[in-house]
C-alpha cells in the first residue's frame, strides 16, 4: 500500500483517522478550557500555566516517538522488521524514564515552576491544583505520544485513533462530573485529565499486541547503542526542540501579558487554544503524509515522495482556508464562548483575527519540517523547528509589546508565522531542486 497506492487516496486514508483524533483531542483541550472557564477568570488564564507543562511531557513524547517513528517507517521500507522493533522498545522505556523524572523535579519545585510559566499570586492556586495531577500522569502521557506516533509511522493511524479518541471522550465526561458533580472545582478538571491519559496509555499499549503491529516493546531490545539511541536523538531533537520552544513560548506570552492582568493572560491562552484547534487539521494532514514519505524515501521511490508532498501541501491549504474566515469574521462570539468577560472579548477577539490571517502560511510550514523529519534531514528540520515559536516567536513578543502596546502582544505570533513560511520556503525549494533532478 505504502509503495504503490496512488498518493491522493493514501494520504487521506492515513491522514483521516489522525485528523479526527486531533481534533478531537484539540476538542477535548477546548472543552476542558471552557469548563474551567467557567469558574472564573484567574482560572482561565490557568490554562495558559497548564498548557505549557503539557508541552514539557509531549517535548520529549515527540523527541522518542518521532526519532523512533522515521527510523521504523525506513527500516520497514528497507524489509529490516528486527530493526524496526529495537528502535521501538528503545524510544518506549526512554519516554517512561524521562516523563517520571519531568514529574519528580515538577513535584519538588511546583510554585516557582507555575511561576516561571507566567503565573501571577491569582492565577497560582488554580494552577498549582491543575499541575500536580498533570505531574502524576505525565510519564503515561509521554509513552503514549510514543505509541501514537509509532502506529502513525507504521501507516496504523486508525489504531492510534482510537487510543486518542478514547482517553479525550472519557476526559469531556469526566469534567463536569468531577469539576461541578462533585465539586471538586479545578482539581477535578486536574483528575479527569490524569484519569484520561491513564485509560488512554493503557488502550494504546494494548495495540502492539497480538502481531497487530510490526512493533514491540521488550526490555531485552532496549539498548543505548550510539546507532540506535543516538539516531533517535538526532532524528527527534525537531520535536524535542519544537516542544521546548512551544512551552517557552506560552512562558513568554503569559509574563508579558501579565502587564494588562489576568484578562489577557486568559485572552491568550483562549485564542492559543482555538489556534491549536485550526492547525491541528493542517497537522493532521501532514502526519497522514510522513510514513509515506518514510516509506518510499527508504525504498529510494522519490517520484513518489514528491507527488506526495504536492498533494499534502494543496489540500492542507484548502482545508486551512476554510477556518480562516470563520476565525476572522466571528472571533468575538468564538472568545466569548469560552469567556464572556468584556476585557477577555476585547483582547483576545483583535488576536484572534490578525491569527486567522496566517493560518494558510502555517501548513507549508509544517510539511515542510515534517518532510525533513521524516526523511531523517535532522539538521534541516531542527532549523525550521524552532522557527515558528522560537528564533522568531521570543525575539517578537519580547520586544513588540514595548513598541507597540497591547496591539504588539496580539500581532507576535501571526508575524512569527509569516517570517516562518518565507524561510521554509528557501529550504523547501533548495530541496526540491535537488531531488527532483535526481528523479529525472
Amino acid at each position: 500500500m505504502m509503495l504503490s497506492a496512488p498518493v491522493g487516496r493514501l494520504i487521506p486514508k492515513l491522514a483521516a483517522p489522525t485528523v479526527a483524533s486531533m481534533l478531537v483531542s484539540n476538542l477535548y483541550n477546548a472543552g476542558d478550557a471552557w469548563f474551567v472557564s467557567r469558574i472564573g477568570t484567574s482560572a482561565s488564564g490557568a490554562i495558559g500555566i497548564v498548557f505549557a507543562l503539557m508541552a514539557v511531557f509531549q517535548a520529549f513524547g515527540f523527541l522518542f516517538g518521532h526519532g523512533a517513528g522515521s527510523n521504523i517507517s525506513r527500516r520497514l521500507g528497507a524489509g529490516d522488521e528486527a530493526g524496526a522493533r529495537v528502535f521501538a522498545s528503545t524510544s518506549f522505556f526512554l519516554a517512561l524514564a524521562s516523563g517520571a523524572a519531568v514529574s519528580v523535579l515538577g513535584m519538588a519545585f511546583l510554585d516557582p515552576l507555575a511561576r516561571a510559566f507566567g503565573s501571577t499570586d491569582t492565577i497560582l492556586p488554580y494552577a498549582r491544583q491543575y499541575m500536580r495531577w498533570l505531574l502524576v500522569s505525565g510519564p503515561l502521557f509521554t509513552a503514549s505520544c510514543v505509541m501514537n506516533n509509532i502506529l502513525r509511522y507504521e501507516g496504523r493511524a486508525a489504531l492510534a485513533m482510537v487510543g486518542l479518541l478514547s482517553g479525550s471522550l472519557l476526559n469531556l465526561a469526566l469534567d463536569p462530573i468531577l469539576m461541578f458533580g462533585l465539586g471538586l472545582g479545578v482539581d477535578g478538571a486536574g483528575i479527569a485529565t490524569a484519569v484520561a491519559q491513564t485509560a488512554s496509555f493503557a488502550i494504546l499499549l494494548r495495540m502492539f499486541r497480538g502481531r497487530r503491529t510490526a512493533s514491540v516493546f521488550r526490555p531485552r531490545l532496549f539498548t543505548l547503542r550510539r546507532a540506535v539511541a543516538g539516531s533517535i536523538l538526532a532524528v527527534g531533537s525537531p520535536s524535542l526542540l519544537r516542544n521546548v520552544c512551544g512551552a517557552i513560548a506560552p512562558m513568554l506570552l503569559n509574563h508579558q501579558a501579565a502587564l494588562w492582568g489576568d484578562a489577557a493572560i486568559a485572552a491568550m491562552s483562549i485564542v492559543g487554544r482555538v489556534g491549536f484547534l485550526v492547525s491541528a487539521v493542517s497537522i493532521g494532514v501532514g502526519q497522514g503524509f510522513q510514513p509515506v514519505a518514510g516509506f518510499n524515501w527508504g525504498a529510494g521511490r522519490r517520484d513518489r515522495v514528491l507527488a506526495a508532498l504536492r498533494f499534502t501541501i494543496a489540500a492542507g491549504c484548502l482545508v486551512s482556508a476554510s477556518f480562516a474566515g470563520p476565525c476572522f469574521l466571528a472571533a468575538d462570539k468564538i472568545v466569548a464562548w469560552f469567556r464572556d468577560d468584556p476585557a477577555v472579548v476585547a483582547c483576545g477577539a483583535a488576536a484572534l483575527r490578525w491569527q486567522a490571517l496566517t493560518i494558510v502560511l502555517n501548513h507549508p510550514t509544517v510539511c515542510t519540517n515534517m518532510l525533513f523529519q521524516a526523511l531523517g534531514l535532522s539538521v534541516r528540520a531542527s532549523i525550521l523547528s524552532t522557527m515558528r515559536n522560537g528564533l522568531f516567536f521570543f525575539p517578537i513578543v519580547l520586544l513588540l509589546p514595548g513598541a507597540l502596546g497591547l496591539p504588539g502582544l496580539q500581532l507576535s505570533q501571526p508575524m512569527a508565522d509569516a517570517l516562518s513560511f518565507c524561510f521554509s520556503m528557501v529550504f523547501l525549494a533548495h530541496w526540491w531542486r535537488g531531488t527532483s533532478r535526481r528523479v529525472a
